[in-house]
């Protein structure tokens, strides 16, 4: 974030423009944070130990059931897939709109990912489109609660009763968001979380896996590591025991006590940077209201309590002679960041030559691949910064608009 006067800044800038560049995201790390970690360096311990084991405790106190902490949301999309021991030709139904990592954990995992189209004004996974893609071989749906606002729960769980499918959710965008009243992991099957640097709370990378069953959490621990009976943790504290048994082939996809150092104090947090999201996301929104050129995107249509993880609008083509691409590099000219999220997975090359996709397969999420994109949105943002986001948005408009 800039430190120097928005005024100067400006007045300094070509034509308007900021002096400094401002970050698309910037994750706010305070002396609490660094405090914890300092006392991780200090312990000795900086590997999988106590500290994960609070943080797993702090989801389950929060959203109930059990709670397993992984090396990123993709692990733990990974561990959940395999611990369904899917079969080759099993089919899993993904949005088109969502980040790689998605789709590739099932492909990964020997199934095949059937793409979904979206709600073309919310970008939610369309219920039912979903409807219409279900097989004899399909085994779960994946929503993706994108940007911060929940999916469509109660259509999406009615179609897997009736066809006994499992719901996993990605919940990578979705930390504190709730669908009618319930907060997203709390009535969740299956939950996954994201810690990435620019989530609403960060471990610097990590994620975590809520679940209701007991016996799936277990099996998700062991597939965490290695597939053996005890991690480091059990084995080498005090009066833990050094032998282990390897139950089945795995990976290492356990989080450290150095990330959950930082998990620890963010969530404590949580209310308050996405209070502060919030009071961004809806002041954006007031101020594109006059934009032509610029649409934000909607809200969706039931109640729900929406996360702000994402600020998404989406360029009007026919209003502007740069295309989405170019009117992003624009911004970074005028000290802007901005982010992509994103382009349909659909038309990515191995998916498309795979299945054989084209535009007109999924037409919302191609529709919205091409002309969406992301405004910086994050707690320590001031007023000043964000006018300084929608004035470079208008000068990029102005300038390059239709005729």
């Amino acid at each position: 974030m800039s430190t120097a006067d928005p005024a100067q800044a400006r007045a300094a800038a070509p034509a308007g423009r900021r002096e400094t560049f401002l970050p698309f995201s910037r994750p706010t790390i305070e002396d609490d944070e660094i405090a914890q970690v300092v006392d991780s360096l200090r312990s000795g311990w900086i590997t999988t130990g106590p500290k994960v084991t609070r943080f797993e405790e702090m989801f389950t106190e929060r959203l109930g059931g059990h709670a397993v902490a992984v090396a990123s949301a993709t692990a733990g999309l990974h561990v959940t897939i395999a611990a369904l021991d899917p079969k080759p030709g099993d089919e899993f139904i993904v949005p088109a709109m969502t980040w790689a990592s998605t789709a590739n954990v099932v492909e990964l995992c020997g199934a095949r990912t059937v793409f979904a189209d979206v709600h073309p004004d919310t970008l939610q996974i369309d219920a039912d489109d979903v409807a219409r893609r279900i097989t004899k071989r399909t085994r779960a749906i994946l929503p993706v609660h994108y940007a911060g606002q929940p999916a469509d729960l109660d259509a999406l769980r009615a179609l897997a009763d009736a066809h006994g499918l499992t719901i996993i959710e990605d919940a990578a965008h979705a930390l504190g968001t709730a669908y009618k009243g319930v907060e997203i992991g709390r009535d969740s099957e299956v939950a996954v979380y994201s810690f990435h640097p620019i989530k609403n709370v960060t471990t610097g990378e990590g994620g975590m896996v809520v679940c209701r069953d007991e016996a799936f959490a277990d099996r998700l621990r062991r597939l965490r590591f290695h597939g053996v009976s005890k991690d480091a943790w059990k084995r080498y504290r005090k009066g833990g025991g050094p032998r282990y048994d390897v139950l089945e082939p795995a990976w290492k996809y356990n989080m450290m006590d150095l990330q959950a150092a930082l998990g620890l104090e963010q969530m404590k947090k949580l209310e308050r940077f996405n209070a502060r999201r919030t009071e961004l996301g809806e002041r954006y929104h007031r101020l594109f209201a006059d934009v032509d050129g610029i649409a934000p995107l909607g809200h969706v249509p039931y109640e729900a309590l929406h996360a702000w993880h994402l600020y998404v609008v989406r360029l009007d083509l026919d209003a502007c002679t740069l295309d989405r691409d170019a009117f992003m590099g624009a911004l970074t000219e005028e000290n802007i960041g901005t982010g992509l999220h994103f382009p349909a997975l659909h038309m990515a090359t191995y998916y498309r030559e795979k299945y054989g996709h084209d535009p007109d397969t999924l037409p919302n999420a191609y529709r919205a691949g091409e002309t969406i994109f992301s405004l910086p949105l994050y707690p320590l943002m001031s007023e000043a910064d964000q006018d300084d986001v929608v004035d470079a948005v208008r000068r990029v408009l102005a300038a390059h608009r239709k005729a």
